[in-house]
């Protein structure tokens, strides 16, 4: 059994685990993936075979992510999981700055697990479903366009904590993906990325100066993809985002939980009304 860096055809492989595990990733997320952080990708081959593998990005060296998380059916519960997450956590530590954070969204029978491993639990994420249709869009919503990439970088820093131009760049090129922006009086006030997923749609950031602006971005998605599930991952401990939920009457699919090993990035979460990825943050 070897513990090494995965090939891209690796990575597809684990997406498509992803997908049989119901997490419903999208038919590019590979890509966009490999492209954020190509050294990221680690796991277990046994007799030359992928057996486990998962993420731990890194973003710059300023913050962590571990991801992608997954063992063959075939393998598990016999401490080959145990051993490829700590294996992973002790690389990434590595691969940043000293003091730096790593993050993590993890699922509720996990949890207790991930404590003993050094992570802290933050605030809970809930995914949530609602059927596409149409709507009037508020005129201050239009199509990111590439002239806009500085002033949306810019405000995913804020939002997000850390640059991350690496995957947002590629994250908005995504073949069937629509992202639309938020603009009042010349300035980015909130913006969104819908893309295509296994079934139905994702959404995912959705971040916004207020619940208002929130609400004009994620009617553009179910507008744009009318008929079609639509799924948002938010965080509880956004009350404004939880209402948002409430609002649409969506219907409630599974929790996680976000958690960190380290202090807990300072971000305005008040504006994080859709978490962009379960698998990178």
């Amino acid at each position: 059994m070897e513990f090494e860096k995965l090939t891209f055809a690796d990575l597809e492989t684990l997406v498509d685990w992803a997908r049989s595990e119901g997490w419903n990733p999208g038919p590019h997320d590979a890509e966009v993936f490999w492209a954020t952080d190509p050294d990221a990708f680690w796991g277990f081959r046994h007799d030359g075979k992928l057996i486990a593998g998962g993420a731990l990005v890194s973003y710059a060296g300023l913050f962590g992510f571990m991801g992608l998380f997954i063992v063959h059916p075939d393998h598990r519960s016999n401490g080959l999981g145990r051993e490829l997450w700590c294996k992973r956590r002790d690389l990434l530590l590595s691969r940043l700055d000293d003091g730096a954070t790593i993050g993590m969204d993890g699922v509720v029978d996990m949890q207790p697990f991930y404590a003993k491993g050094g992570f802290e639990i933050a605030y809970r994420d809930e995914r949530h479903e609602k059927l596409g249709r149409h709507f009037e869009l508020d005129r201050n919503i239009t199509p990111i366009q590439p002239t806009d990439i500085d002033a949306i970088l810019a405000y995913d820093q804020q939002c997000f904590g850390f640059p991350r131009p690496q995957f947002l760049q590629p994250w908005l090129r995504v073949p069937q993906t629509r992202a639309f922006k938020y603009t009042a009086e010349g300035d980015i006030r909130g913006y969104v990325v819908l893309r295509k997923a296994h079934t139905g749609y994702k959404i995912g950031p959705l971040f916004a100066d207020n619940a208002a602006v929130a609400q004009a971005l994620y009617e553009a998605c179910l507008d744009a993809v009318a008929g079609e599930p639509v799924y948002l991952d938010i965080p509880m401990a956004n009350p404004d985002a939880v209402a948002l939920t409430q609002k649409y009457q969506t219907k409630y699919v599974f929790e996680c939980a976000r958690m960190y090993h380290g202090k807990a990035p300072e971000i305005p979460l008040g504006k994080v009304f859709g978490i962009t990825s379960f698998e990178l943050g």
